[in-house]
């Protein structure tokens, strides 16, 4: 025999069930869990591309601002250094940029047409600078200062499309060709 409680279990259970399928809550939760890994993905790698972006606007207007003083001859004159120009553009770009991941090239060439401004990093993604040196020039002659920043990737999953350099790095370059002013030396 077959009481009321027995055959109260199974539709307890099926009415159980039913609210189960019922529900959403978590559905929200869940939904997020699905998309966070890419969206975060995303964002940083937007975060990365911005930063890249605004060092190197930094870098150009740091390279703009120091090469304008061995256009003048005031870097000559004054008996500046390597060292001494090396400083200037990292009293310029020290907020934003570690001044040790800093490479200056400074050369004079006979005309534009020869100016030399291919990139340094060799075949196995690292920088080349045994050609690099430091020599401003005098008046009227031309002039090529390039000064590249070796960019420390955030984002390792992201860096293989961003990075131009071996160990996730970019580097980035900033470079301008002038023609030295008429200067007393």
């Amino acid at each position: 025999m077959t009481t009321a409680s027995d055959t109260a279990a199974p539709k307890r259970h099926q009415a159980q069930l039913a609210r189960f399928c019922r529900a959403d809550n978590g559905a929200t939760a869940i939904e997020f869990a699905m998309i966070a890994a890419p969206f975060f993905l995303l964002l940083f790698a937007m975060i990365e591309i911005a930063a890249v972006f605004f060092t190197g606007t930094v870098l150009e207007n740091a390279v703009l601002e120091s090469a304008r003083k061995i256009r003048t001859g005031e870097a000559q004159t004054g008996g500046m250094s390597q060292a001494g120009f090396r400083q200037e553009v990292c009293n310029l770009i020290s907020t934003v940029a570690d001044c040790d991941k800093l490479e200056i090239d400074v050369q004079v060439f006979e005309d534009f047409d020869t100016v030399d401004q291919s990139s340094p990093i060799d075949e196995n993604g690292a920088l080349d600078n045994s050609d690099f040196g430091w020599e401003p020039g005098d008046a009227g002659d031309i002039v090529l200062v390039r000064v590249f920043y070796r960019w420390s990737l955030m984002t390792p999953n992201f860096g293989g499309a961003l990075s131009n350099m071996e160990n996730n790095q970019r580097l980035i370059t900033s470079a301008t060709v002038f023609r030295n002013e008429p200067f007393d030396d």
